[in-house]
């Protein structure tokens, strides 16, 4: 149906008349009589009893009024929505991220952000897939690598490096190495070199399997061999942002890491302006400069 001539009838049906509906609409009573006309050859039904009192709906006319009034009370919501959302941030974001630091770092810093904006819907998509920003499968993206599209805009955040750690239990127990000969002796902990990840980690992954490894456990993601690291299971191979939230970790062979990978934050062009999207933007802003501070402050730039 023509959008335009069910907000005629709608007005002609809440008015009783051609005459106020017109005064409404800014027409004329037969500009508006010619459109309820050709309304009602296109659905095929007479939508008012004319008489000279004014006019009355059919009953197919108060099946359709009941529609368009059902669309004016939807319309004047997601008005008023419009309205609050320049000064409130409101909505579904979908935010995509890897496995690792979603799990470990975004997540456990989200409950201040739903503090502040607690009508914000966030839809978090762990994986390592890259998703496509500019064909809308996410409005926000970390991602370990520099995006290639050249319609987003994009905002370095922070340099990881793939680090050792150990928990001081385990260490208790079988004793630190001092040489990479001693990883004989130790379990290490990583994601296996062909798990889709950070090329760094990986090359790292690779040099440590090289050795005369006594044990190795393998996890498809960084969750999984921090919580076997927790569990003193042997040393892990795991970013470098866990000591911020894990401050038990001991780090392992300090000399030894992979080399920097850049986390950057990155959305579409066109929601630039968009309050929620701006909303998350200086949140993940705020909280990594905290964790800078909090680096700088342990001295473990």
């Amino acid at each position: 149906m023509d959008w335009d001539k069910l907000r005629i009838f709608h007005a002609v049906a809440d008015a009783g008349s051609l005459t106020h509906a017109g005064d409404v609409l800014h027409l004329s009573q037969s500009a508006v009589s010619r459109q309820i006309r050709a309304l009602e050859e296109s659905i095929g039904a007479t939508l008012f009893h004319r008489h000279a009192r004014g006019l009355i709906l059919t009953e197919q006319g108060e099946l359709l009024f009941e529609a368009t009034s059902a669309m004016a009370r939807k319309l004047d919501s997601a008005a008023a929505r419009i309205r609050d959302s320049e000064q409130n941030v409101l909505g579904e974001l979908k935010v995509t991220t890897t496995v690792g630091f979603g799990t470990l770092w975004l997540a456990p810093r989200l409950v201040k952000l739903y503090e502040k904006y607690p009508d914000l819907r966030i839809d978090l998509m762990l994986e390592e897939r890259v998703l496509d920003l500019p064909m809308r499968e996410a409005d926000v993206a970390i991602r370990m690598k520099e995006p290639s599209q050249s319609d987003l805009i994009r905002r370095r955040l922070l340099n990881i490096r793939m680090r050792l750690y150990a928990s001081p239990e385990y260490l208790a127990a079988r004793g630190m190495p001092a040489t990479l000969d001693e990883l004989a002796g130790h379990r290490l902990i990583s994601q296996r070199p062909d798990q889709p990840q950070v090329a760094a980690g990986a090359r790292l992954v690779q040099q440590l399997l090289s050795q005369d490894v006594g044990s190795t456990l393998t996890v498809n993601n960084y969750f999984g061999v921090l919580q076997a690291v927790l569990a003193n299971l042997g040393i892990g191979v795991l970013p470098d942002y866990l000591t911020a939230d894990h401050d038990r970790l001991v780090r392992v062979f300090p000399d030894l890491e992979s080399g920097e990978v850049p986390v950057f934050l990155a959305y579409p062009e066109e929601l630039r302006q968009t309050r929620r999207v701006a909303a998350f933007r200086d949140f993940v802003l705020e909280e990594i400069q905290a964790y800078r501070r909090a680096q700088s402050e342990a001295g473990l730039d």
